[in-house]
């Protein structure tokens, strides 16, 4: 039972630090004039796509997994790392980013960009053999709950959190491609 809360507790963590990816760009996205069922969309859309690339990331890891064991846990736990690294960096940009107008084929391209790491996030699990459904459905309401948040918190105040967000988002995915390292060794 305590393996089960302990997994729960871990993917949960994960799926937030996910979601402050798209926290931080609701909150920017937010700061546009946008009305409520706009906002209700892009949060079911930003989550939608928060299940549907875990999964394809899950499906592929257990594939790997089965094909490659003990090499493939070593690049499930080095894509974590990366990640959170490429997050923590991307974080500090100062380059100016386009605007994607968040509605239509718009509202896709923003969505995908937003859950590509989830995809990565994904293979790892997918390595691990974990449960994907507890997944899918950690991953999708931590980003759908956290994308709104972004987007209504944006409307409020003035990205005085965003980048700090994404920064800590990073900074969790990297402790846990560092602690999936620890335990191959």
């Amino acid at each position: 039972m305590s393996d089960v809360i302990g997994e729960v507790v871990t993917l949960m963590v994960m799926a937030a630090a996910l979601g402050m990816d798209a926290f931080s760009v609701g909150l920017g996205m937010g700061m546009y004039k946008l009305r409520l069922k706009r906002i209700f969309v892009i949060g079911l859309s930003i989550g939608l796509f928060h299940v549907l690339m875990p999964l394809a990331g899950i499906s592929a890891g257990k594939f790997l997994s089965e094909k490659f064991g003990s090499f493939a846990s070593l690049i499930g736990g080095l894509l974590l790392i990366l990640l959170g690294l490429q997050m923590i960096w991307s974080s500090f940009k100062s380059e100016e980013e386009k605007v994607i107008t968040p509605v239509g084929f718009g509202l896709l391209i923003f969505a995908l960009s937003v859950s590509l790491d989830s995809f990565s996030v994904g293979l790892t699990l997918g390595i691990y053999g974990t449960k994907t459904v507890l997944v899918l459905l950690c991953f999708g309401i931590a980003a759908t709950t956290l994308t709104w948040a972004g987007l209504l918190l944006g409307k409020k105040v003035r990205g005085w959190m965003g980048v700090y967000s994404e920064a800590l988002g990073g900074a969790i995915l990297l402790a846990f491609g560092i602690k999936l390292m620890a335990i191959l060794w």
